[in-house]
């Protein structure tokens, strides 16, 4: 499969600028088709970014003989019955994140796609980003010593939308299965254990402080790496400014960097070191990459649905699902 044709379900903001150029540009890689519900906004998506063919029936799609794979990039509620009828039409998949609603969904997920001997990934794009490449590889060079506890604060004023009420999936649990945690905090925890390897054991604590949405506003909690290594955090999405800040703390030196925010990584050890590491125009290109190698045979990509599910039932032991 020189070339792997990939069909889109769902046409919204992630899609613009953060994944969908990425399935159409990247060398190895094709986008022939798409799905939205609303012609009218599936056609002008199609017409600015030079896809073949539209669909408003998400089977249509799917069914496709044209599609090789199938991006799914609609909030997690459609997840689990998009995946499935993915994997019964015999096409590999790669869905947004978080995975599904809860745990249980996605091991459906996963084990219909390894049943039938088909890829799953999830868009946990981050374990291939150069910048979380860099500071995987100070860890295994041992540059800070023994990892001994990793920090994580993410806060985040209200927004306009938040304040007046306005729809948000990201907020509505049925939707999102959870809130503004359930939708950023995948990604961080997901990312932990690429670089610090599994989670075995979280606890935490969620509440509505400001009751502006059906969701958690503000989450914390403590966690331990199977390396013996501990974890804590703190995110509150009600807060008074906004600050992404991890901090990874080792016997011989620490290294710190932002999960979300473009900052440098920075490494304080042996010598300090300070590095702006760009993300990509699109910030998926390396995952889609990855994702084509993986279903080519060329290499193995880090972020399949084995490794999702982990995060999926970390996200349901704190927002105790």
């Amino acid at each position: 499969m020189n070339v792997v044709r990939w069909g889109m379900i769902g046409c919204g903001d992630v899609t613009e600028r953060k994944s969908g150029p990425a399935f159409y540009k990247a060398p190895g890689s094709a986008l022939v088709a798409v799905m939205g519900r609303r012609l009218d906004v599936v056609s002008d998506y199609a017409a600015r970014h030079g896809i073949a063919r539209v669909y408003t029936d998400a089977e249509a799609l799917i069914n496709d003989p044209e599609v090789d794979a199938v991006y799914i990039a609609t909030p997690p509620a459609s997840h689990h019955v998009y995946a499935l009828k993915v994997a019964a039409a015999g096409k590999h998949c790669c869905v947004e994140k978080p995975m599904s609603l809860n745990a249980g969904q996605s091991l459906e997920m996963q084990t219909a796609f390894a049943e039938a001997g088909l890829h799953l990934f999830v868009s946990y794009y981050r374990r291939s980003l150069p910048r979380f490449q860099q500071v995987r590889q100070w860890l295994e060079e041992g540059r800070i010593g023994e990892v001994r506890h990793l920090t994580w604060r993410l806060t985040k004023v209200p927004s306009a939308d938040d304040l007046n009420g306005a729809d948000n999936w990201r907020t509505d649990p049925v939707i999102a299965g959870g809130g503004y945690f359930a939708d950023l905090a995948s990604h961080g925890f997901d990312l932990f254990q690429y670089l610090l390897g599994d989670i075995v054991e979280v606890a935490g604590f969620t509440a509505q402080q400001a009751g502006l949405y059906a969701a958690e506003d503000a989450v914390s909690a403590s966690w331990r790496f199977a390396s013996g290594a501990l974890g804590m955090g703190c995110w509150n999405f009600v807060a008074d400014r906004r600050e992404d800040r991890v901090e990874v703390i080792g016997s011989q030196g620490r290294i710190s960097f932002a999960v979300f925010d473009e900052q440098p990584v920075v490494l304080e050890a042996d010598e300090t070191l300070s590095l702006h590491i760009d993300n990509h125009a699109h910030i998926q290109w390396h995952h889609v990459l990855g994702m084509n190698a993986h279903i080519r045979g060329e290499a193995q990509h880090p972020a399949v649905a084995e490794q999702a599910l982990k995060t999926d039932r970390i996200m349901d032991q704190i927002l105790k699902r």
